[in-house]
This record gives structure tokens, sequence and C-alpha cells, in this order.
């Protein structure tokens, strides 16, 4: 740029980036208290990084680029790191890391080759807050965050109550080492956290990070220690004696064997597409882990290459963070309007300027539930953060407040349903509001999208835009007519030809032989999900009897409870209810439920979790053989498994957790054997719950 104008603009522009880039810093790291998602702070660190780079001749003093962190807080006595604790550049596709490497192998004089045996190491970039652990005679002494990476904050109180993490090593600890790692919030805990808070009327955590980075500098140990944290190694720091490592793998199996948690999901590879491949197998099974991941970090693995490369001021050039797609950005708030559930529910929702976000584009978004829109106080008009973690239904986290436009209103919560006018109740000790008209339009098509829905008859063919034109003629009214619809009366129908027809005909049909236990799920009973479905299912005979059942009867059944036993109860009375299972009935409809199967109970007590694709089974067939046997099949490994079944392509974090609590893990055969024998290869009894 040659005119005085335009650099004047550029020296402008870099100096606003500095500003923000400095004050979302401190947001990020000192305050634990982020404005605007990570994805719009990296945009803004690479448009300085890009101007800096191109006009180096116009700007001047210290940049943010080439810092870590930020100042450390005075709520914490400061810990000097004597090996600094730098950041990571990050390459954000295929593209960037390939420009890295190429940077390596030209560093460590292999050619310009991309695929050169470089050997790296893939580890999982957890998303949590990286800590300092430093040991002197294998006894836990002092841990720190990272800070402004020269000087961290003394966390040492607050570390000693996370139980994954040793105060006394095991083997033969040196006189000195250091750790380095990461502290997280699992993902079941963070969700059973927001639970309690919303119940208790209070806002939502933004996200697992935030909050792990909240919890673990609390002035008071206690709140920490009742977060539920979780701790991962990546990296040695200073180490006083110990043996003689030639490479960071080896480093980790060390770190191992002195009993601090590494993870699992790491690979030594030797070339480039190997990272490739790594990269993209993780963004794709991200979601698996019950921990959450931004991206995938690679290192040169041998420590000759490390120094050989060395590092610039803010990282080290033999690592790289390959960032995976955002799942949090900020986008407008056009609107925020309410939906009617086939329970009455009414729930807010966001209309939102389409934004991409956690690989796909976002034009609405939850807002939960009136409570959370005034506790948030997002506003129509407002600049919002908005969250998509894989399957997960996007969610509004939060307005950017130093964004919102003066004179935005409050957005109050309607008083009348806007489908049918009915005045709609919010009960007493609820957090939601529902419309208790049981006529009402929305209500009754809902109410017939979740009955053919997946988890309920699995009608496919009958998705929302059918129903509704299905209403809309007057050919059903509820969804004990889906069965009675005749050829005739589709093909009259814009959008059925003769094949959609046959096809939906067909669905229909299969859909009468469906178990006990989806038809209760299909009836979209408050409160009554697939495992309180399944237990009605296995104790009573048929659905005649289920219905017929009183409500202490059902609130007397493990685990069903009070709860879901009076909603069913509730519901069964209805006249509604009546009228629908008349239909079902005359329909041929299956009603009979899966109690008395007549096959031996070999698995009575027993809990086995089937993961990977198995040839002879699919998944639901794996699971209906197990629990015909009397066992149960949950989708999780606990203490209380007793055996894992595994398939082709298994969940990681699944094996990661058998093995660790030391469970059997069966082949298809052993699997095959077990449903015939009820017992385990070892031929001895297999154990049963606690």
């Amino acid at each position: 740029m040659s005119d005085s104008s335009g650099s004047d603009k550029v020296v402008a522009r870099i100096g606003e980036l500095r500003r923000l880039i400095e004050h979302h810093n401190q947001r990020y790291h000192g305050e634990d208290s982020p404005e605007i998602p990570d994805a719009d702070y990296d945009a803004l660190v690479r448009e300085l990084t890009d101007l800096e780079a191109r006009y180096r001749g116009h700007v001047g003093g210290e940049s943010p680029t080439a810092k870590v962190g930020a100042p450390i807080s005075a709520t914490f006595a400061p810990v000097p790191h004597l090996i600094p604790m730098k950041s990571l550049d990050n390459a954000f596709d295929h593209g960037e890391l390939d420009a890295w490497a190429l940077r390596v192998v030209k560093g460590l004089k292999l050619g310009d080759d991309l695929n050169a045996e470089v050997g790296y190491v893939t580890e999982l970039k957890i998303d949590g807050v990286a800590c300092s652990l430093r040991y002197e005679d294998g006894r836990l002494a002092m841990a720190a965050t990272r800070g402004n990476g020269r000087v961290g904050e003394d966390v040492t109180a607050n570390i000693e109550t996370i139980s994954a993490i040793p105060t006394v090593l095991s083997g033969s600890p040196p006189p000195v080492v250091e750790v380095r790692g990461e502290v997280y919030m699992p993902v079941p805990v963070f969700d059973a956290l927001n639970e309690a808070q919303q119940n208790a009327g209070l806002a939502r955590y933004a996200n697992p990070r935030n909050t792990a980075a909240g919890s673990l500098r609390q002035k008071d140990p206690r709140i920490t220690q009742s977060r539920g944290l979780s701790f991962w190694s990546y990296q040695l720091g200073v180490v006083e004696g110990g043996p003689d490592l030639q490479a960071h793998s080896q480093a980790l199996e060390w770190i191992a064997e002195l009993g601090l948690p590494v993870n699992p999901e790491r690979r030594v590879v030797s070339t480039l597409g190997e990272v490739h491949e790594s990269a993209d197998y993780w963004l794709e099974h991200r979601h698996d882990l019950d921990y959450e991941i931004d991206g995938l970090v690679v290192k040169v693995d041998g420590f000759s290459g490390q120094q050989t490369l060395g590092s610039t001021a803010r990282a080290p050039r033999w690592a790289m963070a390959f960032k995976f797609p955002p799942e949090e950005r900020t986008t407008r708030l056009w609107s925020i309007e309410v939906s009617v559930g086939r329970t009455g529910k009414v729930t807010p929702f966001a209309v939102l300027e389409p934004v991409l976000v956690g690989g796909s584009t976002v034009s609405m978004a939850t807002l939960h539930n009136s409570d959370q829109v005034a506790i948030k106080d997002v506003r129509p008009g407002d600049l919002v953060t908005v969250r998509k973690a894989g399957d997960v239904i996007p969610e509004v986290l939060g307005p950017v407040l130093a964004e919102r436009p003066a004179g935005l209103a409050q957005w109050q919560f309607p008083t009348c349903c806007p489908a049918c006018g009915h005045q709609l109740v919010r009960p007493e000790g609820e957090a939601h509001t529902f419309c208790e008209n049981s006529l009402c339009s929305a209500q009754r098509q809902t109410r017939i999208e979740y009955f053919v829905s997946r988890s309920g008859m699995d009608i496919e063919g009958l998705g929302e835009r059918r129903v509704a034109l299905l209403l809309e003629h007057d050919l059903i009214s509820d969804a004990g007519d889906i069965y009675s619809i005749g050829w005739d009366q589709l093909a009259a129908l814009e959008g059925f030809k003769e094949t959609s027809i046959a096809n939906l005909l067909s669905a229909i049909e299969a859909s009468k032989t469906q178990p006990l236990e989806r038809l209760l799920v299909a009836f979209g009973i408050r409160h009554l999900g697939p495992s309180g479905a399944e237990l009605l299912a296995q104790t009573y005979p048929d659905l005649d009897a289920v219905l017929s059942a009183d409500e202490d009867a059902l609130a007397a059944i493990d685990g069903i409870g009070p709860a879901i036993g009076g909603s069913v109860a509730r519901w069964a009375a209805t006249d509604e209810a009546k009228q629908l299972v008349a239909k079902l009935r005359a329909a041929g409809v299956n009603l009979a439920g899966s109690a008395p199967t007549g096959v031996p109970q070999l698995l009575e007590g027993l809990s086995i979790v089937v993961t990977g694709s198995l040839d002879g089974f699919s998944r639901t067939a794996a699971a209906d053989a197990i629990k015909s046997r009397g066992g149960r099949s949950p989708g999780s490994v606990s203490k209380k498994t007793t055996a894992v079944v595994l398939g082709a392509e298994p969940g990681a974090s699944k094996m990661a957790k058998a093995e660790t609590l030391g469970i059997p893990v069966l082949n298809e055969a052993d699997f095959v054997r077990l449903l015939e024998t009820g017992r385990l290869p070892t031929d001895e009894p297999p154990r049963a719950d606690d």
C-alpha cells in the first residue's frame, strides 16, 4: 500500500486488532469468561498475523501474536515456569498442515518430500485448561496454570482434589519430574451440572472448557472437588534424574508408568499421510468420546528433531494443532418464536442469520424455556453465540453484550398458545410452560410425527410435511387413523406417486409388528422413555394389562417410580388414549408384551455392552438377545459392566474404559457362546451386578 491514507488505515486496523485480541485474551485466560467463540477469536488472530507479515515496515510495538495466555490473577500466588509453557500454532485445513510438514522436513534436512519418514506422534487436542504438575521425591509439590507462559498461578490445593491426579507417583520416580497436561470436565459431568443449574432456575454453563477453567480457579478447593474434573498428561517439563528418553512417545509411556493418566488415543506414525488419516478419523468420531476435543495435535517424535527445529517466542516449530471446524460461532438473532410439542410443552427457539457451525448450517436453535431466555437475556437483534456439537440440537449460549445495539427490548414469553389460542399454564415447581388443550392442532401434529418417528413405530415416508398434508385433507385425526389410509386416498394427494404410495403402505403394514415397548414409546406419554417402556413391556403380558394397572402398581416397578407411573395411568384414563388404542387393535397392531419369552434367563443380573459392528447381529438384535435372556445392554461401560462385546470399528472410549476397569472383552464367537451357556470364555460363572 503506497499512499499514506492506506498506510494509516493498516496501522489503525492493526492497532484495533491488537486491542481486541488483548481484551479477549484477558476474558478467556484471565477471567474464564470469553465473550466470543474460539473460531471468532482465531479469525482475529489470523487477520492480525497476516497484516503484520505484509506490512512490517508500517507497524511496531509488542503484539499479542508473540504472547501466550494472559496476565495472571492476583487471586493465586505466582509460580515461575522454569521451562516456558508455550502455546501451539494452528492449522485449519489439510493444506495448512502440509505447509507445516514441509517446513519440518526442510528443517530436518530431509529435502522437500512431504511423505518423508519423519516420525510423528498424533494426540487428541483436549479442550481444557493447561496445567503443570511438579513432583519432588515422588510427591506432588506444586501445580500451576499456564498463566502467561512464563509465570502461572498456584492451584496446588485445587489440583489435589482431582481424583485422576495422583499425589504420590508409582514406580521409581526421579528427585524432580514436571508433567504438563490438560484439566478437563467430562461431558456427562457437564451435562449433569447443567441439568442441576436448569432445575434450580439458574443460567446454564456455556461449555465444558470454560466450566472446567472456572472450576479449577476457585478460591475454595471444595468447589473444585465437587465439579468432577479430570486430567490427561501430554508432555514432560523439568526432569532431574530419570531415564534417558529419546522420543516424546517414550516420555508418554514413562509418564503412564509413574501412574499419571495419559490419553490412550495416541499414535506413533511415520508419514504425513498417516497424520491426515488420524485427523480425518477423529473429525468423524470426536463425539464418540466422553470428553471434548477441538482438534488433533501433531508432534515430531524424536527429541533430537525437536531440538533441531526449535521454537518461536510463542510456539514450538516441531508441533502443530490441527483445528476441527468450530462448534461455536456468533451470528445475529433475528427473532424468538415458540413451538408446541406433543405433550403441550411450549419451547422458545431462536431464528438466526444462517451460520456454518459444527459442520452444518444453523438457522434455528433452542432456548430451552422462559427462565433460560430471561437469565441469558437474549433479545431479537442481538449478536449471539451459538453452539452445535455433533447431533445435539443447536443451542444459543448467550448474547455478546459488547455488541448489543442500543434500545433492544426484552423478549416476553407469550401468554396464549400460538396454535390454538388456549391460555398457557406453567405448573408449580416446573421450568416449562404448557398448552393444556389436548385438541390443539400443533400438539396433534407433533404427536403423530413422534408416533411414526424412528424411536416410535418407525414408519419411513411419513415426515413432517406428509403428516401435515394428511391432516389438512382430514385423512387422519390421530395416529390410529394411519392404519386405515388407502391407496386411492394417497393417490389423490400432491406428491404421491405409485412407488411412494407402495413404499409408504408397506412401511405402515410392517410397523404393526413392532414390539410393545416401541408402541409405548410412540404414544409420547410424558416422562416415559425407551427404558421405562421396556420395563413395562417386560413386566406385563400386553398393552391392556399396562393400561389397566393402577398408578401404585406401576410406580412400584423398579425403574419406573411415581412420576412415570402416574403419567402412564393418567394418559391411559383419557378418552383420546382409549380411542387410539381401539383403532390400533382393530388394525391388528401388535399389543403383546415381552414378559413371557420362554427363553432361559441365563444372563439375569448381568450387564453386557456391545460396541462396534457384528457379522451375525445388528446392534438392535444383539441388545434384544441379551435382554431376552434377562440381561441388560446399556450404551456405556461402567464398574457394573460384566463384559464388553467387541465388533468392527468399536467405540474407542468404551474400549479404553473396559481396559482401565479390567472388564472382560469378548469377540463375536465368545458372545454367541455366552448367549448359549450364560458363561464367559473362562468357563467361570460371570459376575452379577453389585
